[in-house]
């Protein structure tokens, strides 16, 4: 069974709904965990690493001179709860931006993603990201992906810093402020009903995604349209 949607934006979530959860939690946690502490040593100097560090001793209540391994630690231990913290997410997002580039990690989408979105693109629907990773961390994820370099697709990246939490209107009104698009042109797709709660009540249009094996294929979506993947939306194009 198809959707039809018209809009003139797309906003993606991208957990769950562009690629596996594990593309995540096992793939790119994995990666992240042992390098967080050499990346806060080595990067000292840098003011986003150090402003991220001062944040999770803030966070933590941990005293100004904690080490980094207390810091660590507690990153460890938000990794483990999939706490949405955003210094977590910064340092994670600078991490994982080095080992795309260096070519140490590749994403992977479902199979019905890519098509989708080239074909979304080609008919001059605007395309952007609304996720937890950070936005460095959402753009490195395109860079090197098993169907090339997908970068040029989006025309803008948000995450809990520039817009806001996911599961909360505001956070939606101000992104479409940043489209400079009517809320009705804007359609969102996640597979987290919560959010699309939260964009429905900004007025946008709503799509929830179910993939099979996924933590949400489950869930009640209420009210919210629902497919499988994205080669059972039919998507129009608003003027």
């Amino acid at each position: 069974m198809s959707v039809r949607v018209a809009a003139r934006w797309v906003v993606l979530d991208i957990e769950g709904t562009l690629t596996a959860t594990s593309q995540v939690h096992v793939v790119l946690y994995d990666y992240a965990r042992p390098r967080l502490g050499p990346w806060i040593d080595k990067h000292l100097d840098d003011p986003v690493v150090a402003e991220a560090v001062a944040q999770v001793r803030a966070e933590a209540g941990l005293g100004t001179q904690a080490t980094t391994g207390e810091v660590v630690a507690v990153l460890h231990g938000w990794m483990d709860a999939d706490r949405k913290a955003t210094p977590l997410k910064t340092l994670q997002g600078l991490i994982w931006a080095d080992g795309y580039a260096r070519g140490e990690l590749t994403t992977d989408y479902f199979q019905d993603v890519v098509p989708a979105l080239r074909s979304w693109r080609a008919r001059e629907l605007g395309l952007a990201v609304f996720s937890s990773g950070s936005v460095a961390g959402q753009i490195a994820s395109f860079s090197n992906t098993t169907s090339g370099d997908l970068r040029g697709l989006f025309a803008h990246h948000f995450d809990t810093v520039n817009a806001g939490p996911k599961r909360e209107r505001g956070s939606y009104a101000a992104i479409a402020q940043r489209l400079r698009a009517d809320a009705g042109q804007i359609a969102f797709f996640s597979d987290v009903p919560a959010e699309l709660d939260a964009a429905a009540a900004a007025g946008w249009q709503t799509v929830g995604v179910a993939r099979g094996g996924e933590p949400f294929a489950d869930a009640d979506f209420g009210a919210h349209p629902v497919v499988s993947g994205f080669d059972q939306v039919e998507l129009g194009v608003i003027e």
